[in-house]
């Protein structure tokens, strides 16, 4: 199967996720494209694709623009083939009531914004990447780890991806795209 994955990223993470489903797929005989919906090329719409993957990471509540831009300009293509969303968060990985909630309002906010109902979501947890981060948001990503009983050491950066729930999810997602 050939499947176009496009990615938006902020620190890097959902660039890692993207590449790594590329891979993963590519190593089981499938066609992969990978876009940074930040800098689309020509020739890189859904049109020639069996399957798209779109990933993006939720910062304050949203998901990037550009992937916002890209789903927009290219909905028609997308809903006519097996889709899926993977929703990058820090919040994917935990339990908390009140993240599941928000991470709900951020899909919805999505969906509306777009116009688009991805065929599958699933939830990926992100990275601290406090090495990366300038004082400011430093501060602020220590404070919201201390809160929900995260990592503090801000000399680390920290990866809370799950990349074995994320393959199984793939695979599913590939399986259920080639008998559709």
């Amino acid at each position: 199967m050939k499947l176009l994955i496009v990615y938006g990223t902020s620190e890097g993470q959902t660039q890692k996720i993207a590449r790594f489903v590329a891979n993963h797929l590519a190593e089981r005989g499938h066609q992969t494209s990978v876009v940074n919906a930040t800098e689309p090329t020509q020739g890189t719409g859904p049109r020639n694709y069996g399957a798209v993957i779109i990933a993006a990471s939720v910062h304050a509540g949203r998901y990037q623009s550009s992937i916002i831009h890209y789903v927009r300009e290219h909905l028609a293509e997308i809903d006519a083939r097996p889709n899926a969303f993977l929703s990058v968060s820090l919040a994917a990985a935990g339990d908390d009531e009140e993240d599941i909630e928000g991470l709900k309002k951020c899909i919805a906010d999505f969906t509306h914004e777009t116009g688009w109902r991805p065929h599958r979501i699933h939830h990926v947890p992100g990275a601290f990447r406090y090495t990366a981060y300038d004082f400011l948001k430093r501060w602020a990503m220590k404070y919201i780890a201390y809160r929900k009983g995260g990592p503090t050491d801000t000399s680390r950066d920290y990866e809370l991806t799950d990349w074995d729930d994320l393959t199984r999810f793939v695979d599913s997602f590939v399986k259920d795209s080639a008998s559709a």
